[in-house]
């Protein structure tokens, strides 16, 4: 065992929330820091490309490759479940969504126990997170570290989902991170200078240059290190090694969804008949530990295009080239953009408090590839929407498949468990269809391919859905906060019957945001910044 070495705080995970964490903590130059992440660096060109999201993704780059168990509600197949294992998290291999959600998402975790949180308590946190293109107003930030940044794409067939959708009488809002989230809008995404802004790029690689932040790659964490009822450090294993640090302040834990409830079960925290049955001796009996785990399911509205679409040209195989180096040396050019310009919000039943449905773009199939004449065939120019389930009430769980550190995870979704996520999916797939249909598309609809034109009745539908839907990504809550003593965390984000210790990601989430959840996950660490170091809250 290597000797042993002290800091302040220790984080676990380089992801969005850790790198947060290890930027704000550091400005206090007299505090040490360690972060530890299981991943490399994100010195991967293809990460820094907005365009290459979709080569990581397809790829599993810098990943856990974590898959669920067969789903039973979905004919037992294995969903995917891509979790970024790299400096800079999940934000280093996400599709660069920037969507905060609905403000009553966050006033109606106020209202179930979690209070600081409203919409009030978090919207100053958004704020000091990013530096919004447009400029700082009342619901935007204008110079942090992160940039948000408006749609790029110029494909004239995003102007005619506009068409479509009016003519369906959805309304369009102008930021649906501002005053009304409601309706269709331009995409908002991550990128600064056209390359990737992650959480690595807008607050880690800034906060390196201070002599009192240490990253430690290729750390995998194995347990953290409990005296009585304290945490007081973390062993870890590097390079063939076990090792261990003290924490004279506080563990913190910004693993993941996945990986934070793994490092709590390993530790002794979690439900104790689980954890003996794994050969762990109980520390704290936790039973919320790993469990109430929540993710939008999605699933394909396509049609094939008439003619061919500007990407389709773009992805010839010479210019894809010059256009993957343009866009990494430049941040100018075709790869610094993504296939897509829009996203919408929307209400299957208008009485609702909050959005339940929100509709994805896709102006290019999922199957697109570099094409040339007489090398590679040029692929069939297709379009579509992705209707995501947002607020379902299906939950999963998160359990050890055994002791060992290194063996991946049980995870559970039970994905499509009520009747109440059939038939909200379900009737997002008929809203997709209606303004697909609509007189807006007709130059650039072709045939549909999905669900495809014999798909008609309810139960073909809820059958198409079973055989095709696959995760947004955007899993939360196994380690979730709330006031009673059968939450994970207290709203403090401090886990109960441990001192010391605190979770700061989406485990730590009470239940679905109307959205991508990266934002979320970001604010999140930056009010947790403050909450650690025992500073008074943003003002409302």
């Amino acid at each position: 065992m290597a000797s042993v070495k002290s800091y302040d705080y220790v984080i676990i995970g380089a992801g969005s929330a850790g790198c947060v964490l290890a930027n704000r903590l550091t400005a206090d130059r007299d505090t040490n820091v360690l972060v530890l992440e299981a991943g490399g660096w994100d010195r991967d060109p293809w990460i820094h490309i907005p365009l290459a999201w979709g080569k990581i993704l397809t790829n599993r780059l810098h990943d856990w490759m974590y898959f669920t168990e067969p789903e039973p509600n979905l004919a037992g197949r294995r969903v995917e479940c891509a979790r970024g294992k790299v400096i800079g998290g999940s934000s280093s291999i996400n599709a660069m969504t920037y969507s905060r959600g609905h403000r009553g998402d966050y006033d109606r975790w106020a209202q179930n126990g979690c209070g600081g949180w409203s919409y009030a308590d978090v919207l100053p946190y958004f704020k000091r997170c990013e530096s919004w293109e447009k400029g700082e107003n009342a619901w935007r930030g204008g110079d942090g570290p992160l940039s948000v940044i408006d749609a790029r794409n110029r494909d004239p067939l995003f102007d005619g989902w506009l068409d479509a959708a009016r003519d369906a009488d959805w309304p369009f809002t102008e930021d649906y991170n501002g005053k009304d989230q409601e309706g269709f809008g331009l995409a908002q995404w991550t990128i600064r200078n056209g390359r990737r802004c992650s959480a690595a790029v807008a607050f880690l690689r800034p906060a390196m240059r201070r002599a009192n932040l240490t990253v430690e790659t290729n750390a995998l964490a194995t347990r953290v290190i409990l005296e009585r009822a304290r945490a007081v450090g973390v062993e870890y294993a590097t390079r063939g090694r076990l090792c261990q640090v003290s924490a004279g302040r506080e563990v913190l834990l910004a693993g993941g969804v996945f990986n934070t409830p793994q490092l709590l079960m390993l530790s002794g925290i979690g439900d104790a008949d689980h954890l003996r049955a794994m050969g762990i001796a109980p520390r704290v009996n936790l039973p919320a530990v790993g469990r109430n785990l929540q993710d939008h399911l999605a699933v394909d509205v396509h049609h094939l295009r008439r003619g061919r679409g500007p990407f389709h040209a773009e992805m010839r195989l010479d210019r894809t080239a010059l256009n993957m180096a343009r866009a990494y040396v430049f941040g100018t050019g075709p790869g610094s953009v993504l296939p897509s310009r829009l996203h919408a919000f929307l209400k299957t039943r208008r009485e609702l408090a909050v959005p339940d449905i929100q509709f994805l773009f896709r102006g290019a199939p999922a199957r697109a590839h570099p094409w040339f004449p007489g090398v590679a065939p040029p692929y069939e120019d297709s379009f579509g929407l992705r209707p995501v389930l947002l607020h379902p009430e299906s939950r999963g769980v998160v359990r050890l498949r055994s002791a060992d550190p290194a063996a991946p995870v049980r995870i559970v979704q039970n994905f499509l468990a009520t009747d109440h996520d059939v038939r909200t999916i379900r009737e997002g797939v008929k809203l997709g269809r209606d303004i697909a249909r609509r007189k807006g598309l007709e130059p650039f609809r072709g045939r549909e391919s999905a669900p495809g034109p014999n798909c008609r009745t309810d139960g073909e539908i809820d059958a198409f859905v079973r055989r095709t839907a696959i995760t947004a990504h955007h899993p939360c809550a196994t380690c979730a906060m709330g006031a009673g003593d059968d939450a994970a965390l207290d709203p403090a984000l401090r886990v109960r019957g441990v001192e010391g210790l605190r979770v700061a990601d989406a485990s730590a989430m009470p239940d679905l945001v109307s959205g991508n959840i990266n934002a979320c996950v970001l604010m999140i660490a930056e009010k947790a910044s403050d909450l650690v170091l025992g500073r008074p809250p943003l003002a409302r």
